[in-house]
C-alpha cells in the first residue's frame, strides 16, 4: 500500500491529526489523561509554532503524523525537560527544529515488534505516579544510564523489505527532511524510543544520543540529528532511498 504525506494547514486537517494523537496517546497507550482533552483532540503549547505532517492511506484517511517544532524565543521541549550533554548555545537556533508527536494508526502497527517502535517498550515503568500536566515534565532515571543508548540488534531484513514494512515512517521523515532543507534547517532534536532509533539507523538516518534516558511516554532518550550526517548515512546505507530524499530539492 502506498501513502501520501502533506503538511496540514487547514483546521479540518489539523483536527484529524490531533484526533489521531488523542486516540493513540490517551485511549490506547494511556500516556495522557482523556479527561484533560474533552473535545477528543490532543494539542499542546508547541503546536502553534510547529509544522504538522499527515500520512494518508489510499482512502485519504490520516494513518500517521509527526510534527516539527520551529525555533522561537523560548526553549525547545527537549531543552526544557531533558538534561542534555551538549552546549545548546553552540547550536544555530534559527537552523534547529524538534521532531515530536510521532503517531501511527493502530491498523498499521499490528506486528509484535511494533510496540517497541511506536509505543510503550518492554522496559516502561508504571505511569501511576506520572504527572499529566499541560507543560509535561520528564523524570530522569540514572539507573538507565547508557543502557538504552545502543539500539536493538537489527534483523536480517533487506533494505527494501524494511522500507516497505515501515513506509509511513519513511514517508514522514522524507517529507520533514525536504521541508527542513527548504527552510535551511540543519539540526533535528528528537526524544525517541530505542525501537524507532534502531529502525531509523537501519535506514541510514543517524542520530546521536545527547542525554540520559527518561521515563516519558515510555523509556526515551534525547537525540540530535545533523542533516549533513543523516544525508551521508542514507547515501551509504541505501543510495536509492537517498535519491528519493534529495530528489527535486
Amino acid at each position: 500500500m502506498s501513502f501520501t504525506v502533506n503538511i496540514a494547514s487547514e483546521e479540518k486537517e489539523l483536527a484529524e491529526i490531533f484526533r489521531l494523537r488523542y486516540k493513540v496517546y490517551c485511549l490506547e497507550w494511556g500516556f495522557e489523561k482523556p479527561d484533560n482533552h474533552p473535545d477528543g483532540l490532543l494539542t499542546d503549547n508547541y503546536d502553534s509554532h510547529a509544522l504538522h505532517f499527515a500520512a494518508r492511506d489510499q482512502s485519504h484517511k490520516v494513518v500517521g503524523a509527526m510534527s516539527l517544532i520551529l525555533q522561537t524565543d523560548g526553549k525547545f521541549p527537549i531543552e526544557q525537560y531533558c538534561d542534555l550533554d551538549i552546549d545548546v548555545s553552540k547550536l544555530p537556533r534559527e537552523k534547529t527544529a524538534e521532531i515530536t508527536r510521532f503517531v501511527v494508526h493502530r491498523d498499521y502497527r499490528r506486528r509484535v515488534e511494533d510496540k517497541y517502535i511506536y509505543g510503550p517498550d518492554e522496559e516502561r515503568r508504571s505511569i501511576g505516579s506520572f504527572a499529566f500536566e499541560q507543560n509535561y515534565s520528564y523524570t530522569r532515571r540514572y539507573e538507565d544510564r547508557n543502557k538504552y543508548r545502543q539500539g536493538q540488534q537489527r534483523g536480517n531484513m533487506s533494505q527494501g523489505e524494511r522500507r516497505k514494512r515501515h513506509e509511513i515512517v519513511v514517508g514522514l521523515y522524507k517529507a520533514i527532511y525536504r521541508e527542513s532543507r527548504r527552510r535551511q534547517i540543519s539540526n533535528w532534536y528528537a526524544v525517541m524510543t530505542k525501537g524507532i532509533v534502531t529502525l531509523l539507523d537501519g535506514l541510514g538516518l543517524k542520530f546521536e544520543a545527547i542525554g540520559d534516558p527518561v521515563d516519558y511516554r515510555g523509556i526515551r532518550t534525547p537525540y540530535l540529528g545533523e542533516l549533513s550526517k543523516i544525508e551521508e548515512g542514507i547515501s551509504k546505507k541505501d543510495p536509492e532511498l537517498y535519491e528519493e530524499f534529495v530528489g527535486g530539492l
